[in-house]
């Protein structure tokens, strides 16, 4: 009898699992592998001082991956990301796009140092531009048509403070040394004097506007503030300060809400509707040394101020009271020099100030440049520092406006020549900027 064959056993299919392709896996199954190929073993990578010039390009050169845009766009359409994530990712875009800065223009038209800069509300490619000789500058470098040029008194006559008139963007504020805080149109005339002090040792250092409250305020270099409406009415004049009031500011979204900042070592806040002598003020914050500006930043919540050695302060519209944050930055102040100022960029929560090396500064490396440093608002971290070669005096930075098509910042001039940055460099033989041009920077030296 032939044995039984024993019955076979069914065979298992083969699953075969193949690993999914880069296209077709998430961004979180993505990210733990990104995570395994960013890690460096030790001695892997340079370590760089905040202070060096290469620290910010360093970091910044190859951005995390949670610093994608698309990403974030898509985090937050899908409900899993908050708007600050998504506003995080957009200020990140714009950092990498700094690496592309180059210089774009340059201009010499003052026989002086200038000393103030002010962007035009409606027309992010022209700015006006005021001198120690009291010579204004309006240009439009879009365009090759000649700027205009209106002439100062020259000695005696440094332009303090320069504002367009929101009301009128055809005029413009100022105030000099010439002893007024004026209104002006282009055509150089005088529309309106605000504030005079008819005395050659009295004059104005800095002014503000507000288009909501329909007022002008200004400071003289003796510590009195001068509030005036529209139509000239003085309001108020206060010694608010015992010495010379470098900065006004009012806040952007309480225009009630005044900040002052003085070479007494103190900046005050100020509530307008509630003034009634120098100790009426709501804060006094202290400084180790005179203060240079005081900025609210472009939602109001915060304050910049800046003093005249190494220390740039942030402090917080809701707890002045509070110890603010430090970020130790050389900017010594220098007589022949226009004070520099740190400024918040109108978009993101960034600071713009421009270097000048101290050797006695604490992380001064030798050789150090003068570089436009850009710095985080929250955290207080260097993010990146611009610098071109053929631009390699000191800077003092101004952010300018922003719209729908396309934004850009200003250096506040401190030398006869200004420079304009751009993140293309314009075609050869042309001057013109494409309208769609990426972010620039205006500059002096």
């Amino acid at each position: 009898m032939a044995p039984r064959k024993r019955p076979e056993a069914q065979k298992t299919p083969e699953v075969v699992v193949r690993p999914k392709s880069k296209r077709n896996r998430s961004p979180r199954e993505l990210e733990p592998e990104a995570k395994k190929l960013c890690v460096k073993g030790p001695g892997s990578s340079r370590r760089f001082d905040s202070g060096c010039l290469w620290a910010g390009l360093a970091s910044l050169r190859v951005p995390p991956l949670c610093s994608s845009i698309v990403r974030a766009l898509h985090q937050h359409k899908l409900g899993t990301a908050a708007w600050p994530s998504l506003q995080q990712g957009l200020q990140q875009s714009f950092l990498n796009s700094l690496a592309s800065y180059r210089i774009f223009q340059k201009a010499a038209p003052f026989d002086r140092r200038a000393t103030s800069l002010a962007w035009h509300p409606t027309h992010p490619s022209t700015l006006a531009v005021g001198s120690k000789g009291g010579d204004i500058l309006l240009w439009n470098f879009g365009i090759k048509d000649k700027p205009t040029f209106i002439k100062g008194i020259g000695a005696g006559g440094s332009i303090t403070g320069l504002k367009f008139n929101p009301l009128n963007t055809n005029q413009f504020f100022t105030s000099s040394m010439e002893g007024t805080t004026r209104l002006q149109d282009f055509k150089g005339n005088t529309l309106r004097v605000f504030a005079s002090s008819d005395t050659c040792n009295v004059w104005f250092c800095s002014l503000d506007v507000s288009v909501k409250s329909r007022v002008v305020v200004t400071g003289d270099n003796v510590g009195h503030v001068i509030l005036l409406n529209m139509d000239g009415r003085e309001l108020w004049n206060l010694r608010m300060h015992k010495k010379k009031v470098t900065h006004v500011a009012l806040n952007p979204c309480c225009d009630w809400l005044l900040a002052t900042a003085s070479v007494d070592q103190t900046v005050k806040i100020w509530d307008l509707r509630q003034v009634r002598g120098k100790s009426s003020f709501l804060h006094s914050l202290p400084h180790r040394h005179p203060v240079n500006a005081a900025h609210f930043s472009p939602d109001g919540a915060q304050l910049l101020t800046t003093d005249q050695k190494s220390e740039i302060r942030v402090y917080s519209a809701c707890q002045w009271d509070c110890p603010p944050s430090l970020i130790p930055h050389p900017h010594r102040h220098f007589q022949h020099l226009t004070p520099i100022k740190a400024s918040w960029h109108p978009r993101y929560n960034l600071i713009v100030v421009g270097r000048y090396p101290d050797p006695n500064f604490k992380s001064c490396s030798p050789h150090e440049l003068r570089t436009i440093d850009v710095f985080d608002g929250s955290s207080g971290k260097i993010m990146y520092q611009l610098y071109d070669p053929e631009s390699s005096g000191i800077m003092s930075v101004r952010p300018g406006p922003s719209n729908n098509k396309w934004e850009e910042a200003g250096i506040q001039p401190l030398g006869s020549k200004m420079t304009s940055y751009s993140s293309h460099a314009p075609p050869s033989g042309t001057s013109t900027p494409s309208s769609r041009s990426s972010p620039c920077l205006c500059s002096s030296m």
